[in-house]
């Protein structure tokens, strides 16, 4: 996702507007992976200076590591499932806590082939933002998009752009 920078005719990826946002504000992000497997955090950090503002990622894929790493609880793996907003809200909050970073950022969803129901298709996706006051979610349909390492870059370009939009108005 690239984003047209005021004043400059250039354009700029989003991570680089994060990375730099972050570095303005001084503050530092950590990122809990499900459904994106590491891309987000590896996107920050294929930014020159972002050892300045990155604190972590935790490729969270199993329940098991969302549960006794980032804290989600037992409840909400068993009855809105690890495919849920209450997922990516406490994902986002675990890793931030866990890192003492000041933005969260989580992704969970499905992202296919298979997988997916008539009420959760291939393509839902489900994005935590935390920070010390608030932490929200979006849920996103990205199944048009067409295959799995497409819907999963959509994925992380939209959490990238959704923090970002975040700390703007922080």
């Amino acid at each position: 996702m690239q984003m047209n920078m005021p004043g400059s005719g250039e354009l700029k990826l989003i991570e680089n507007r994060l990375v730099e946002l972050l570095k303005e504000k001084g503050m530092k992000v950590s990122c809990a992976e499900s459904l994106t497997g590491g891309l987000v955090s590896k996107l920050i950090t294929d930014v020159p200076g972002a050892s300045m503002v990155f604190e972590c990622g935790v490729c969270s894929y199993s329940n098991r590591i969302k549960h006794e790493v980032l804290g989600v609880s037992d409840e909400t793996l068993s009855s809105c499932t690890e495919y849920s907003e209450e997922c990516a809200s406490e994902m986002a909050e675990g890793v931030r806590r866990l890192s003492g970073a000041d933005i969260g950022i989580s992704t969970t969803g499905i992202a296919g082939p298979g997988g997916g129901t008539e009420e959760k298709p291939v393509g839902t996706v489900y994005v935590g933002i935390s920070t010390k006051n608030v932490t929200m979610t979006r849920k996103l349909y990205l199944g048009e998009l067409g295959t799995r390492e497409e819907i999963r870059r959509a994925s992380a370009l939209c959490a990238l752009f959704l923090c970002y939009e975040t700390l703007r108005e922080l």
